[in-house]
């Protein structure tokens, strides 16, 4: 019973120490996962924090730029307002000098028309015009007779009086004197007709001055404009990559929470794991420490029974019998142990399929054969190749979980990184596709922009060509008309002038009866002279329109010029930037891709390494535990047959010296 007891507490000691080797081999596999996510959850913290830092300096950055191209803006538009005021205050002073000197030129040109039409009357104005001291009494005979309004008549008697004052300061610096009044009313339409063409010249250099300042004001007001048009874009573009990077940190940060609280926990995690598994091993400890002391105590008691009853045995049995009696159980009961690990291990090797217990039942048949032959311990021999196969089999186990726990850090880590860099990868090829799409659209445009440059200066080439080629018809047909005009005027003058001298009244008298040749020919002089001069008109009306037309075009053209060569100028920069973009992260890409190409060949590696099996660790593990453990069993069925057999040998030899004695 006491040997029962021992085999009771023995196997109670071994399932115990097999169930503290899970517990250890939990231990150990549980610290290396959990440092294994602990490493993982610091470095993506790291990563966090890096994309966060970054996502702030990048902030910063756009921030102070936005903070520039609001102050450009704030200057352009302050001085496209300022140019806009200045602009329209030129204007208004323009619009009044342009409406006083139409105005002028309006009562020249009525004045002159009134004047012809008098001189071609006669009468009394005409007398009175010629008896005028100057012009300014001439002028106060016109407004008298009504043939002239008081308000033109004040208008050019100042503006007479006024070149008359121009013309005293000249003589006076020695200029010749301008010819004034010299042939009376004759004088006079000479006089306002070059007072006219002087009206008609400053419209025109008012007009052509206020042409430029219009045309200047037009380009800086399309300059200031496109610097606060690309700059709100870029500012706008700025403000949403700002947006990203925000959202981005957002992200980063709430996912750098999540990871911190993950850490915390597998730290405390892998704190409570290291107390459990070392209160574990401490209670174990002290279980195997109480039960070694248990079987002390039973060996010890067993000792005692045994030297102390030897005398009680050997006077209530007799020794021959009992010897003979423990001889035959001796040797049936050794063969029958070795017989029954035989047979268990046999039984196992078949259940398991193992072919090194198959081996090992051959080898315990010799070793059992070859001690019973030689006069050996039954049991050391088959013992002894039990034992080591539950050695060789543990070390393989710890080899085979040192294996898996490196396979699975290797794979765990070479997974992540793999499907980092892939990320990172797809992110970046996603970044280039859209830079080179947008720097291939931006070419397309400067590439239609150049186009139309290059259509819209030959369309001007042409513009001007067929300009000058009007123009020198107009000088030319000008000229002519200009000269047949004067000529007419200076016929009629003469005519005029012949017939004035003597002949007047009858002059006068034929054309109030139409009748007489030369009043025809004057007639027929006036008519012509009106004809030459709405000619010229109309030409100098359609030169006017033509080179206003051509004006207005060519403005137009400048202004689309300048606006397309600035598209040109901004989006041509803009793709070169893109494109260098683009080539950095290519780069960038190329470094991960090179990276990941190597993290594929040891993956690869890895895979043939840890994962080409031809059995699952799980079900490596869970065999090599059941052979294990049967070897256990057969090796505990030897040790308590020999504990037994040791007992009865010892108690015959007792005995026996007793009865000798």
């Amino acid at each position: 019973m006491m040997s029962d007891l021992q085999q009771k507490v023995i196997a109670e000691g071994e399932a115990a120490q097999k169930v503290y080797d899970e517990f250890a081999e939990w231990c150990e596999e549980e610290s290396k996962n959990l440092g294994f996510e602990i490493k993982t959850a610091k470095a993506e913290a790291e990563d966090l924090n890096a994309v966060i830092d970054k996502c702030v300096s990048d902030i910063k950055a756009g921030e102070d730029k936005i903070e520039e191209l609001a102050a450009k803006i704030k200057t352009a538009e302050e001085d496209l307002k300022e140019a806009t005021k200045i602009r329209e205050k030129e204007n208004e002073d323009f619009l009044a000098e342009e409406a006083e000197l139409v105005n002028t030129a309006d009562a020249l040109e009525r004045a002159i028309g009134i004047l012809e039409r008098e001189m071609a009357k006669g009468g009394a104005a005409l007398v009175q015009l010629r008896n005028a001291a100057n012009i300014a009494d001439a002028m106060k005979v016109l407004v008298d007779s009504s043939a002239i309004g008081t308000g033109d008549g004040s208008r050019l008697t100042a503006l007479i009086q006024s070149a008359q004052e121009s013309n005293d300061r000249d003589e006076e610096l020695g200029a010749p004197a301008a010819k004034a009044y010299e042939s009376k009313s004759g004088g006079i339409v000479e006089v306002l007709n070059d007072l006219l063409a002087d009206a008609e010249g400053q419209l025109e250099d008012l007009r052509k001055k206020e042409s430029n300042l219009q045309n200047n004001f037009e380009m800086l007001k399309l300059e200031l404009e496109d610097i606060i048009k690309f700059g709100n874009d870029k500012k706008a573009s700025t403000e949403k990559d700002n947006a990203k990077y925000e959202e981005t940190k957002a992200e980063a940060e709430g996912n750098l929470e999540v990871t911190n609280k993950d850490l915390a926990e597998d730290i405390n995690s892998l704190a409570l794991t290291h107390q459990d598994c070392m209160t574990k091993a401490q209670d174990f400890e002290a279980e195997t420490q109480s039960r070694g002391e248990e079987l002390k105590v039973l060996a010890e008691a067993k000792k005692i029974i045994i030297e102390a009853t030897g005398g009680a045995f050997a006077q209530t049995y007799s020794f021959l019998q009992v010897a003979s009696t423990m001889t035959t159980r001796l040797s049936t009961r050794a063969d029958l142990a070795n017989f029954e690990a035989l047979k268990y291990v046999k039984k196992l090797s078949v259940d398991l399929h193992s072919a090194a217990l198959a081996q090992l039942a051959n080898r315990l048949a010799a070793a059992a054969r070859m001690s019973a032959a030689s006069g050996d311990d039954p049991f050391a021999k088959v013992k002894g190749l039990i034992s080591e196969m539950i050695e060789k089999l543990i070390k393989e186990a710890e080899e085979d979980a040192a294996a898996k726990a490196y396979c699975d850090k290797e794979m765990g880590e070479t997974k992540a990184k793999k499907e980092e860099l892939t990320t990172e990868i797809e992110e970046l090829t996603t970044k280039i596709d859209k830079m080179t799409a947008d720097s291939a659209k931006l070419k397309e445009e400067v590439a239609i922009l150049s186009k139309e440059l290059t259509e819209l200066a030959k369309s001007q080439a042409e513009m001007d060509k067929v300009r000058e080629e009007e123009k020198t018809v107009y000088d030319k047909n000008k000229a002519e008309m200009e000269q047949g005009l004067e000529g007419i005027q200076l016929a009629l003058k003469v005519l005029r002038e012949y017939y004035a001298k003597g002949a007047f009244v009858q002059l006068h008298f034929q054309s109030n009866k139409q009748d007489g040749a030369a009043s025809g020919i004057i007639g027929l002089l006036e008519v012509i002279e009106s004809d030459f001069s709405k000619g010229l008109a109309e030409m100098i009306a359609i030169e006017e329109a033509a080179v206003k037309e051509y004006e207005k075009v060519t403005k137009e053209n400048e202004i689309s010029k300048v606006a397309k060569e600035q598209d040109v100028k901004y989006k041509t920069k803009e793709s070169k930037t893109l494109d260098k973009s683009a080539a950095e992260k290519k780069e960038d890409r190329d470094g991960l891709q090179t990276e990941l190409d190597a993290v594929l060949d040891y993956w690869k590696k890895i895979e043939e390494q840890c994962v080409a099996k031809p059995e699952p660790y799980e079900e490596r593990k869970k065999r090599r535990e059941a052979e294990i453990a049967g070897l256990k069993e057969a090796l505990a069925i030897l040790e308590g047959e020999a504990a037994l057999i040791q007992k009865t040998t010892r108690h015959i030899r007792f005995r026996g010296h007793r009865k000798n004695l």
